[in-house]
């Protein structure tokens, strides 16, 4: 029974064991099975075929509407308190549950697809001593895979063996940190968590004051993980791997991405294990042919999934104000049925006895159980204070504007491989010729003429500038074939000035540990490697100490300017002046600069140096301290070089795009797992950080206890947030994916803020689903975002078009459409309200019973559809050149409890116009030829043509942007409410179904008469009357806001006094692993290509352009 309910989908309600200890044995599947370990096939959809029907009910009759209406049928099919027919309620209700229905399901088959899509991806696994292709979700724990280079992780891996000598592989871990390693050079494309205090409009296109958070990605760093040696024996033998035996214990399955603790045992040896012999699902495997790995968690199990978090139900400010709203009218509505009550109760038992002769009454029915049956009569009557057909419009309305965001064309981006466009700066400058250079990258653009013909010139000064560049540095070769170089770059800095070098003639070739081997000028030189003095993040520099073939010792050494100045000789002085000049200019277009400089060494110091750094560096105590000071001890009396300077580039618009979300008001957090100098420079290339803030404070922690501190702890969490939003800019850095999600449900929590949270990566999947709105952009980090998020495009700049354009126009519509909304159904009710005064509270109907049933449905379901759909106050560039018109939504000036206050007044005056003016005009009158025309059926048809023609003429007023589709809604709703009317009022209709529609004759006898159209104009205009008045008195208060022309932006030069030498990875350098020779492969293979020339801006010269995105545009696209 439990396995049938599982298969279904159910739980059979026994408690879950919590898992302390993982115990696997590789290769015995059925020792592994009986631990119940999950397999490795991940579920994100919700129902089956089974369960989707009586879940989806479930869920749906959780709605309060919802069970309300269910209530009410019930009510209805009791003869003595129904006073409408059964259909009024089924037809509306069924309506709501089959489109919810619909929805829900197009929604949940989307999921099964992606499911299956992931699921049934291909992996090699070794089964009963042979390779076999597997489904993903076939794999189970304690298997062994293999997986081929540029292929994703299955599952959490122990790494067993692998192509690489040493046991390596490299990863790239995008999917999991956000850190990139194969952008091309500089290209950080900036990805964004944005907390904001916005008024947006998505799934529901309410006021959202959001905290925009911006999840930032720009490490691009390949990591390195190393397997055991003794799993490394195993190498690729499927004849060693079958009999392998080895049995892990670890810790159960968690979220900590940096932390892995478990052994191996083998042969009856103990192995630590630790994160740095782990491959977590989500990384891609590079530039490693194939290497075998052990499954140790799979599906939900692995630390991606359980980083993911739970998938919420998400209400947006409107969701959770219509609640509130829905529970006042229930109140509303309860005291109206009270208040009709107890009149049926005073007129029973004063006026009762009168009807009795020719009504009376059943047995046992007196006033009190009158006034009670009466009291349910009228909650039926009155049901549409509470309107069902509200919700499917809301699902329609906001289905609408979403299709606008698909089709929005100017939130389209080209294919990367676009042509060029004419009249790009660049279009002018003639490309430097490199045919000279049989090694030249061809994909490499360069323009300054000069300074090719000072390096072919034979420049000592320019030789050695380039030599330095072709030297120092931690880059790995591979020469596919004769002349094709690829680079693998720790950093894209790294990997574009090595590029550069190999332009200009100084080809880095090849590297072993004892040597590097450059082609200078076409000729082959072997400089001998005595030592690399590595970069980390307090030195900011690295040096590379070389013997050239005619026995010179020369140390070159890169790094931030200010800590190379510091080392510099005396001498330096005036190419230090030079350079700071040159450097200012760089800094002051927002480019990363280097400073370059050499020295020469005497031999017999070198000795010595040597002999003093091996005793160091195989010293037991203070060893760190000790190679610091070696180091510092050496790299001084520099000589200067020169500087380079190197374009972080972020996607197009990037910083015009967080002003012009400024501009409105939305405040805008950096949350990213970078280190704080990396932040630091995304902070500044995105303008979020400026010269004139002179007061950075900065929250760190170098103890745990510090760091817990820092880390979201409960008594920690008011402070931290009171701090952060003390500051015009805040950037957390060094953040977990699941500490992202922290910080969205902090400022929820006490901010009472609408969060919206964009990320590109897996790691900002739990983020973007804690957020009210997920925003996923599709890019360099794969696309686990994508399919957790709300709303998704290709580029960041187009966010200011998602929520400056169609998110105010949607929240604008949706507020439109609520107030008008309420107020139709409010003033259609209320006539019901007023005429129970004069039917002695009989709980009678004042319209005929179809009208009743079509009012939602048909008659005035398009033309506020059109508003909601379609309307507009402004267009979209006067939306981009104003964001402050986005202002009002942020202080629910269109929406809110005021308004609905207003609503409520409003159609109560409506009503009382609607009942009285045409009860006053029929009181005693008669047609034309003399008969009477007072009945209650031409009172009837008089109020609800009355009624509707009225709130479509208060529709007209609300609407600001007339289309013909708003035309043809509007106009042929009254025509088909006529054609409909002298339809059903028909002596045809009458003799087929008499008993459904009595009204025979009513609308010809009625609508013949002059003085009923006179009525239905003079009740139309005191409707709208107020409203005028209202907005004309309003506008005359208000001085006349003329918003001024657009002002020409000129373009202006960003200053910068600030120089980044941010040129490295930000982390401990490959320094020991270039020596060590780890990287040195025992087969030549094929490599893919991880920096890729063809997009880099420095190959390319493209230049950050600080402008306005223009609408209707894309950027120049430059080759």
């Amino acid at each position: 029974m439990g396995s049938l309910l599982s298969r279904l989908g159910l739980e059979c309600g026994a408690k879950e064991v919590k898992e302390e200890e993982r115990n696997i044995r590789a290769n015995d599947r059925e020792y592994n099975l009986s631990y119940k370990y999950a397999n490795n096939a991940i579920k994100t959809s919700k129902y089956n075929i089974f369960t989707f029907l009586p879940l989806n009910l479930f869920e749906q009759f959780q709605r309060l509407a919802n069970a309300y209406f269910l209530f009410l049928l019930c009510l209805q099919l009791i003869p003595d308190i129904s006073s409408l027919s059964w259909f009024t309620t089924v037809v509306p209700l069924v309506l709501v549950l089959a489109m919810t229905m619909a929805k829900d399901g197009s929604d949940d088959i989307n999921r099964h697809r992606c499911d299956r899509q992931v699921n049934n991806r291909k992996v090699e696994v070794l089964i009963d001593g042979e390779l076999r292709s597997e489904k993903w979700m076939n794999v189970q724990v304690g298997d062994i895979i293999k997986l081929q280079n540029n292929q994703f992780v299955t599952a959490d891996l122990l790494l067993l063996s692998s192509s690489e000598p040493l046991n390596l592989v490299y990863i790239e871990t995008a999917e999991l940190d956000g850190c990139v390693s194969v952008l091309p050079a500089s290209e950080f494309d900036v990805c964004v968590c944005l907390c904001v205090y916005t008024c947006i409009s998505f799934k529901d296109p309410l006021s959202l004051f959001a905290l925009l958070l911006f999840s930032s990605s720009s490490e691009t760093n390949l990591k390195v993980k190393q397997g055991l040696t003794v799993t490394g024996e195993l190498e690729d033998s499927i004849e060693k791997l079958a009999s392998f035996d080895g049995q892990v214990r670890c810790e159960p399955p968690n979220n900590r991405l940096d932390k892995f603790t478990g052994c191996l045992s083998l042969d009856g040896a103990m192995y630590s294990l630790d994160n740095e012999k782990i491959l977590l699902r989500g990384c891609t495997l590079r530039n490693t042919q194939w290497c075998f790995g052990l499954v140790l968690f799979g599906g939900p199990d692995t630390k991606l999934m359980q980083n993911c978090g739970k998938t919420t139900f998400k209400r947006t400010s409107i969701d959770r104000l219509m609640n509130v709203l829905v529970l006042s009218i229930f109140g509303f509505l309860a005291i109206m049925c009270l208040i009709l009550a107890i009149g049926n109760g005073i007129w029973e038992y004063q006026e009762g006895a009168t009807f009795a002769a020719f009504l009376p009454k059943p047995e046992g029915v007196n006033p009190p159980f009158s006034a009670f049956l009466t009291f349910w009569s009228y909650v039926i009557i009155l049901n549409t204070v509470v309107p069902i057909s509200l919700y499917v419009s809301v699902e329609i309305i906001r289905l609408g504007n979403s299709f606008y965001i698909d089709w929005d064309r100017k939130m389209y981006y080209p294919k990367n491989d676009t042509p060029a466009q004419a009249g790009t700066w660049n279009t002018y400058l003639k490309r430097v010729d490199f045919s000279w250079n049989k090694l030249a990258d061809p994909k490499f653009w360069f323009h300054d003429h000069s300074l090719v013909e000072v390096v072919r010139g034979g420049n000592p000064k320019a030789h050695d500038f380039f030599r330095l560049l072709a030297l120092c540095h931690t880059v790995m070769p591979e020469e596919k074939k004769e002349g094709e170089l690829y680079y693998q770059a720790q950093s894209p800095d790294e990997g574009a000035l090595v590029t550069a070098a190999r332009n200009f003639g100084f080809v880095f070739r090849s590297r072993t540990p004892e040597s590097i081997t450059v082609v200078e000028m076409g000729k082959l030189v072997t400089y001998e490697l005595l030592a690399v003095l590595d970069f980390n993040n307090v030195r900011k520099r690295m040096s590379v100490i070389v013997r050239s073939p005619d026995g010179r010792l020369t140390l070159y050494c890169k790094g931030a300017d200010t800590i190379i100045f510091e080392r510099l000789h005396p001498s330096s002085k005036n190419v230090m002046e030079a350079t700071t000049q040159h450097l200012n200019e760089y800094a002051g277009d927002g480019l990363r600069t280097l400073a370059l400089a050499y020295k020469d060494i005497d031999l017999n110091y070198m000795e010595d140096w040597k002999k003093r750094h091996h005793e160091a560096s195989t010293g037991m105590e203070q060893r760190e301290e000790k190679l610091d000071a070696l180091y510092e001890e050496i790299e001084k009396g520099l000589l200067l070089l020169g500087a380079t300077a190197v374009e972080d580039k972020l996607q197009d618009g990037v910083p015009q795009t967080i002003e012009q979300l400024a501009k409105a008001d939305i405040k805008i957090w950096v949350l990213t797992g970078d280190k704080q100098e990396t932040a630091e420079n995304i902070g500044y290339s995105c303008n979020m950080l400026r010269e004139e803030m002179t007061e950075v404070f900065i929250v760190a922690g170098n103890t745990a206890e510090e760091v817990r501190a820092y880390a979201l702890e409960k008594d920690m969490q008011k402070e931290l947030l009171r701090t952060a939003c003390m500051c015009q800019t805040v950037i957390c850095c060094r953040v977990t994916p699941l500490q992202k999600a922290q910080v969205v449900e902090l400022v929820k929590k006490y901010k009472q803020a609408i969060t919206l949270a964009i990320g590109d990566g897996a790691n900002d999947v739990s983020m973007i689903k804690a957020a009210h709105i997920g925003v996923g952009i599709s890019g360099q980090e794969g696309m686990q975002a994508v399919l957790s998020s709300d709303y998704s495009f290709a580029q960041f700049r187009y966010l200011q078009r998602l929520l400056l354009v169609h998110g105010r126009w949607s929240y604008l519509r949706m507020c439109k459409f609520l107030r008008y909304f309420f107020y139709k159904n409010f003033t259609f009710t209320l006539v019901h309200f007023w005429y129970g005064f004069f039917c002695g509270f009989s709980a009678q109907t004042v319209y005929d019973e179809w009208f009743i049933t079509l009012y939602n449905l048909v008659y005035t379901a398009l033309p506020v559809l059109g508003l909601s759909l379609f309307d507009q106050d402004v267009n979209d560039r006067w939306s981009f050149q104003y964001p402050q018109l986005y202002a009002p939504g942020q202080l629910n000036q269109y929406f809110s409890k005021k308004a609905f206050i207003y609503t409520v007044l409003h159609s109560g005056y409506s009503s009382l116009v609607l009942f009285f003016i045409p009860w006053a005009a029929m009181y005693d009158t008669v047609r034309d030829d003399g008969k009477d025309i007072v009945d209650y059926q031409s009172f009837a048809l008089l109020a609800q043509t009355c009624l509707l023609i009225a709130v479509n003429i208060q529709l007209g007023l609300d609407t600001y942007y007339w289309t013909a589709v708003n035309q043809f809604f509007l106009w042929g709703s009254l025509s088909v409410y006529f054609a409909v009317t002298f339809t059903m009022y028909s002596n045809g209709m009458f003799l087929i179904f008499t008993s459904s529609f009595p009204f025979i004759g009513a609308a010809r006898n009625s609508l013949n008469q002059p003085n009923m159209w006179l009525t239905i104009l003079i009740t139309s205009i005191l409707c709208v009357v107020p409203v005028v008045a209202y907005r004309f008195l309003h506008k005359m208060r208000q001085e006349k806001a003329v918003l001024p022309a657009a002002p020409r932006r000129i373009q202006p030069r960003r200053i910068s006094t600030r120089r980044s030498g941010y040129a490295f990875s930000h982390a401990q350098g490959y320094g020991d692993l270039v020596t060590s020779g780890r990287f040195l492969r025992r087969t030549p293979r094929s490599r893919g290509i991880v920096f890729s020339h063809t997009d880099s801006p420095l190959a390319q010269a493209k230049p950050q352009l600080y402008r306005t995105i223009v609408e209707g545009e894309e950027p120049p696209q430059i080759p």
